[in-house]
């Protein structure tokens, strides 16, 4: 079962809530919690289902973050477009206050605040996208090989692309054990499957660190005791499976606090092996403006 942690926050007002890593400011911009059913599962079985989510559901959010660290203000992912803007001017800050938005994939709920009504919205912003991920919307092979009634996400993802490309730079993620540095104590990660280009950050500040996993999992109360289970909306299971298994492992391993995009409310966590099966997950708070303590 999840554990929860409860304790004091350094900030929070509305969807919007911060915690310290280090030096670093870790904001959570909510875009909205809600629950999800069994029909997006792919391999979990009727036992699993029974075990992990008896009821047929779980909780499920989507989250935007905003890192401040060594000066700068980055966005990892954009969210719906609900209400990313707006969380952001309840903390205070600006769209011209962005200085970089780092993109774990192109899917519609991690992009969706980047234009709005044709308009870039982030006029200040360089809009980092892994290389697979960019090189997967510009291969024209893949986008004839679409039925005509499916090529229009091809195209309105290469509109998004030239309305950023005086800012647009794209990076090859590394694996997380020895990835380089993108951006002022940011890192970014190789977590394909989900995409061919998904794409985790990890921030280190002052020692501490934190993994912002992006689509790493979705149902978290079920791919936390069972990893191997996947999502229909992944485009390559296996891949996303076998990254899944590595990450958890490595972030469990070195004691590594995550983030998600799917993770409920407060987003942000501990990973710990579980003697028996998988793993657990205790979601986090801050206390006094930083986590407690990982034993």
């Amino acid at each position: 079962m999840m554990q929860v942690l409860t304790a004091c926050l350094l900030y929070a007002q509305d969807n919007v809530i911060t915690f310290e890593i280090g030096s670093a400011k870790v904001t959570l911009l909510s875009e909205g919690q809600r629950t999800s059913g069994t029909n997006v599962l792919v391999g979990a079985t009727d036992e699993m289902i029974r075990q992990a989510i008896p009821n047929g559901t779980y909780p499920s959010a989507t989250n935007v973050f905003l890192v401040e660290t060594a000066g700068k203000v980055v966005l990892v992912d954009a969210g719906l477009g609900k209400n990313t803007i707006e969380n952001l001017e309840l903390y205070g800050k600006k769209t011209t206050d962005v200085d970089a938005i780092c993109i774990t994939h192109l899917h519609g709920d991690h992009i969706g605040s980047l234009v709005i009504d044709n308009v870039k919205s982030f006029p200040n912003a360089t809009l980092y996208i892994p290389k697979p991920e960019y090189d997967y919307y510009m291969n024209d092979e893949s986008l004839n090989g679409l039925p005509e009634n499916r090529r229009s996400g091809f195209l309105n993802m290469r509109k998004l692309f030239d309305t950023y490309k005086a800012q647009l730079t794209t990076f090859v993620p590394g694996e997380i054990d020895d990835a380089k540095e993108l951006l002022p104590d940011l890192k970014g990660v190789a977590a394909y499957g989900h995409t061919p280009g998904h794409t985790g950050f990890l921030l280190e500040s002052n020692g501490l660190k934190l993994f912002f996993w992006g689509d790493l999992t979705h149902a978290m109360a079920i791919q936390m005791p069972f990893p191997e289970v996947a999502m229909t909306y992944d485009s390559d299971t296996a891949k996303a499976v076998a990254s899944r298994l590595k990450l958890l492992k490595y972030v469990a391993d070195n004691h590594i606090r995550v983030a998600g995009a799917h993770i409920q409310f407060p987003g942000i966590g501990t990973v710990t092996e579980n003697v028996q099966r998988g793993y657990n997950f205790i979601l986090s708070c801050a206390c006094e403006g930083r986590f407690p303590d990982v034993k």
